[in-house]
């Protein structure tokens, strides 16, 4: 794997074949290219990204990446999370400043979102690492456990994550607590400084991690910082064949737009690695 000079920020996307409700995922074709070819491209899109990489556990999706001009790197499949397999990627980009994790699933991801979560750590060198929320605006998604809550303090830095309906909302109802007070939902894209990604892949994982599956809870039991955006954009996250519909008749709805808008739908595309 090569490096480019004066790459300062690369998108690295954490793909695996095998999944308990969806397997073959990023494979899965929307609008006639694989899943996995719409993130990257996405990544790409975003301005403060300089190149994007594909790190995954198998040949097929390699193979589906390159095939649509990307570059991709093999990792085992027995890693213990998406960001322990892009800081195993991440080992060689030894001229590389930020490591960006956008998950595989979110093939209709906006670039400025990624560029949200950058933006904080390139303006402030004291954040080692970054995240994305939203406010979550229904109980369905209070109640969801698919959708971690983040609960922040007053300056952006994470407090906690869970599955479960945080906070507490005492003497009132759910409505009435997403309403009134500031409930997160986390996007699962993260920022690193690189150094910092190396050193998280290193830790163990901690009880918290483990008892609600949320990786990112390691780096909060570490005693580390994490730093949050509030974000206003939208996206969808692939888990289920459900899911995946949702994701084409979106595709289908935009792709008039993108063409009357621009007369392609060719996106401005960084380079690889």
């Amino acid at each position: 794997m090569s490096h480019q000079a004066g790459t300062r920020t690369v998108a690295i996307i954490p793909a695996r074949y095998g999944s308990q409700r969806f397997p073959g995922k990023p494979l899965a074709l929307i609008a006639g290219k694989p899943m996995i070819v719409h993130v990257m491209e996405r990544a790409a899109s975003a301005h403060l990204v300089d190149a994007v990489l594909v790190a995954t556990d198998d040949e097929r999706i390699a193979s589906a990446v390159r095939s649509h001009g990307g570059e991709a790197v093999m990792t085992p499949a027995d890693v213990r999370s998406g960001s322990d397999r892009i800081a195993l990627a991440a080992r060689a980009l030894t001229g590389t400043e930020f490591i960006v994790n956008v998950q595989g699933d979110e093939p209709l991801i906006p670039p400025a979102m990624i560029d949200e979560a950058i933006r904080p750590l390139r303006e402030d060198p004291s954040i080692s690492a970054g995240t994305l929320v939203r406010r979550i605006r229904s109980v369905a998604e209070l109640n969801n456990p698919n959708l971690p809550k983040a609960l922040l303090d007053r300056s952006g830095r994470c407090l906690y994550f869970s599955r479960a309906a945080v906070p507490y909302g005492r003497g009132i109802t759910p409505e009435e607590l997403i309403a009134t007070f500031p409930v997160y939902g986390h996007i699962g894209l993260y920022v690193f400084r690189r150094e910092f990604l190396l050193a998280f892949a290193a830790m163990t994982q901690t009880p918290l991690e483990l008892a609600e599956q949320l990786e990112q809870l390691r780096i909060l039991e570490h005693g580390h910082a994490l730093h949050a955006v509030v974000t206003e954009h939208e996206s969808i996250a692939v888990d289920t064949p459900g899911d995946l519909e949702r994701v084409r008749a979106a595709f289908a709805a935009e792709l008039p737009r993108r063409h009357e808008r621009s007369g392609t739908v060719k996106g401005d595309h960084r380079p690889t690695l």
